[in-house]
């Protein structure tokens, strides 16, 4: 079992890297995530359609910085690479302040953090600083240097698969293209190894998914297009080491089997269910209306939803190990009711069948949860119709899953029960 100091430990190590949605600071991450799972890596090259975008150019930074007339850097990508607006094009010149501040990025109301800013595909460049920073600057020139390439190359993203019983998928999607922020992006990546580490012998096979925010996970739908009815569920995980309690937001079905396993884990448990919106998470592009996956989101405080939020404020002191833990268990819950989730049969349903003489009575003598063992069995007889799932059972039954789940297990090597067509 992956504890939260481990997670927490890999969330550290893989902060330094400037990631962005293509480049080294991405192939450095997933070498990293490489070390604890066995990774299938694939490079896209630049100018391949993926659905109705292109990849990119890819984009590589070895440094950058404004300095005063002293020299001093009063800016400097090697203190914190959010100073650098990401994908900014190569650039060395002498500006005027205020020229410069045409390029400079703030967040007034937060004085002291230092903003996260990208320009994908607009080519341009800039910096970003903390707002106390810039009323320091005095008039003057000052020496911009941006050493960066943006050139053709490839987009980069992974894929870690546990084998299951059946072909059927699951897919767990975490992003890897922000830079220095700890809860949205490497909190969800540590979380979901910590998942992959934890599966033993699945039901279904779990694919997990390490890719760039949107042109990633549009690049492995365009590749996957032919084979994506094998997915069954999915989940998209980010945001997920803050101290906030969980929130879980639905997929575009609002329905899907993914959306009620999830509101059953998270019940007993501080939380929130939201209904999807077209906007947030890579959940987005799974639930686009061609694929409608049954694709869900599941964070601590949502999207944009905490002060620190794509600021220098998310760093490592953000995200709690206990956090991480809580959320690799709703995930393994889940998981749990996903792999043994059936519809059944009752082959005796005309009048309650004998259990007594089946021994499954018999069986249930000295256990403190009997009357519950009971009536589990009772409960699934009576809903074993084809139709209702053991977790509408559990639902309506008001019990634990795992009790339906055995009580099931007890009816079927008694004969009492078949699989449903």
């Amino acid at each position: 079992m992956t504890t939260g100091p481990w997670m927490h430990t890999l969330v550290s190590r893989l902060y330094p890297l400037c990631r962005s949605i293509t480049g080294d600071g991405v192939r450095q991450t997933l070498a990293i995530v490489g070390e604890h799972l066995p990774l299938t890596v694939h490079e896209v090259p630049t100018g391949t359609p993926v659905l109705d975008w292109t990849v990119p150019q890819e984009w590589n930074i070895r440094d950058a910085y404004v300095a005063d007339a002293s020299g001093r850097r009063v800016i400097d990508f090697r203190e914190s690479n959010l100073h650098v607006v990401g994908y900014s094009v190569p650039v060395a010149t002498r500006l005027p302040l205020a020229e410069l501040r045409e390029h400079l990025h703030t967040l007034p109301d937060q004085p002291a953090l230092v903003p996260y800013r990208t320009s994908y595909y607009a080519p341009t460049w800039g910096f970003c600083l903390a707002q106390s920073t810039l009323d320091s600057l005095p008039d003057g020139e000052y020496e911009v240097c941006v050493d960066s390439t943006l050139a053709d190359g490839s987009l980069t993203y992974a894929e870690h698969v546990v084998p299951g019983q059946v072909e059927d998928e699951v897919i767990v999607s975490a992003h890897v293209c922000h830079p220095s922020l700890a809860n949205d992006n490497l909190a969800g990546i540590a979380v979901a190894v910590g998942l992959a580490l934890s599966l033993e012998n699945p039901y279904y096979t779990y694919r997990f998914v390490f890719a760039p925010g949107t042109i990633g996970a549009i690049t492995w739908l365009a590749r996957n297009a032919q084979r994506i009815d094998r997915v069954r569920h999915g989940i998209v995980l980010a945001c997920a080491g803050d101290r906030g309690s969980l929130t879980y937001k639905r997929s575009r079905r609002g329905d899907a089997p993914i959306d009620q396993v999830m509101e059953y884990v998270l019940r007993d448990r501080p939380h929130e269910i939201r209904e999807f919106t077209p906007y947030g998470y890579d959940e987005r592009q799974y639930c686009s209306p061609g694929f409608d996956l049954g694709v869900g989101s599941l964070t601590r405080t949502p999207y944009a939803g905490y002060p620190e939020y794509h600021t220098s404020g998310d760093n490592p002191d953000l995200v709690s190990p206990e956090s991480m833990v809580d959320t690799l268990e709703v995930l393994r819950e889940a998981v749990a009711v996903l792999d043994r989730d059936r519809r059944y049969v009752n082959l005796s349903p005309y009048g309650e069948p004998q259990l007594g003489r089946r021994g499954l009575y018999d069986s249930l003598g000295g256990r403190s949860d009997a009357h519950d063992a009971q009536l589990a069995m009772l409960w699934v007889l009576n809903l074993a119709d084809g139709q209702h799932s053991l977790l509408d059972t559990a639902r309506r039954a008001g019990l634990p899953f795992t009790s339906v789940a055995a009580a099931a297990d007890a009816l079927l090597a008694a004969g009492l029960l078949k699989d449903a067509p």
